[in-house]
């Protein structure tokens, strides 16, 4: 089973946890280590059936307040880093991508390329993302309306879609050139990716991480999910980023990680199909995003009441059935 099959199942929720940029190949590893004794546990306990388990963390965080703002170790280091993040804890991993020119390199690493909040419009990134046949996580726009997020799905849909009917013609033309010439004419086979039926198109999910109210601050507003699923899409929670206060630090945004796991716990139970959430050990000392992510030694009680959520959505599911 691909990662896009497994994560796109009907069971399955995935859960994306990490700092918020790569501050050192340390703590990389050392968040890791902490996520892996959390997932042990949880599995012990019966409450990840379907979980699909994934590491978070930006190698270019191109968005900052600040032309001074920390943006982490760049493309070819960050990649590199986190390559050894699945290496060694078998991690399936996701991270921001900014600019078209990151795409293909990124999905050479990356099993879910994530599309900025502030670039979820941007068609030509959208487009380049969509290429790669990798899942894709596209965060909602602060300022978008629930109805809005059609367009963009569709944008990943024709993409892919337009890929397929390529590969088809360009299948059947070189099934002409096979007929009509003899095999040792046909100039090198493998250049035929396309012709030769690798393209998978991948998955979309799009990402609520609420809306802007007023100045320095953001509402989630719940109906999101139901609305989402009546439309035929899944939808993943940023529970960190959705408590944050942007731009209230005047260089910088400010948060209060006290609401995120509650949130989280209402978007499962108003029908999230999977959870995003920052984590740091030490959060006062992050270099990004610190008041909002998650205390590392805090999450595993965060992420049992949002796992106890979705069981007990489960059996009312199955006995309404």
């Amino acid at each position: 089973m691909s990662f896009s099959e497994q994560v796109m199942s009907p069971n399955s929720f995935p859960i994306l946890l990490g700092p918020c940029v790569i501050e050192s190949e340390g703590l990389l590893f050392e968040i890791a280590t902490g996520l892996e004794k959390i997932k042990a546990n949880l599995e012990a306990e019966g409450l990840a059936d379907g979980v699909v388990w994934v590491f978070k963390a930006s190698y270019d965080k191109a968005n900052r307040s600040s032309i001074n703002g920390f943006r982490g170790p760049g493309l070819e280091e960050g990649l590199k880093q986190l390559s050894k993040v699945k290496q060694d804890f078998g991690f399936a991993l996701v991270s921001d991508v900014h600019e078209t020119s990151h795409c293909k390199p990124a999905a050479e690493v990356l099993d879910i390329l994530q599309i900025p909040a502030f670039l979820c419009r941007q068609t030509d990134l959208i487009v380049a993302a969509a290429q790669t046949s990798k899942v894709l996580n596209i965060k909602k726009g602060q300022f978008l309306s629930p109805p809005e997020i059609k367009n963009i799905v569709t944008k990943v849909e024709e993409t892919q879609a337009s890929m397929i009917l390529a590969e088809k013609d360009s299948d059947a033309r070189l099934a002409r050139v096979r007929k009509d010439v003899p095999k040792l004419a046909v100039a090198n086979e493998g250049e035929h990716n396309a012709a030769d039926g690798t393209f998978e198109p991948g998955s979309v999910f799009i990402c609520e991480r609420g809306n802007t109210f007023g100045y320095n601050n953001l509402v989630v507003d719940m109906r999101i999910f139901e609305q989402a699923r009546e439309m035929g899409i899944r939808t993943i929670f940023d529970a960190t980023h959705s408590c944050q206060l942007p731009g209230a630090g005047g260089d910088k945004s400010l948060g209060n990680s006290h609401f995120a796991p509650i949130l989280a716990r209402a978007a499962v139970a108003a029908g999230a199909t999977g959870i995003f959430a920052e984590t740091h050990p030490r959060p006062d000392e992050a270099l990004s995003d610190g008041p909002n992510m998650i205390k590392l030694d805090e999450l595993e009680a965060a992420l049992r009441g949002i796992l106890e959520i979705r069981a007990l959505n489960s059996q009312a599911k199955a006995l309404r059935t």
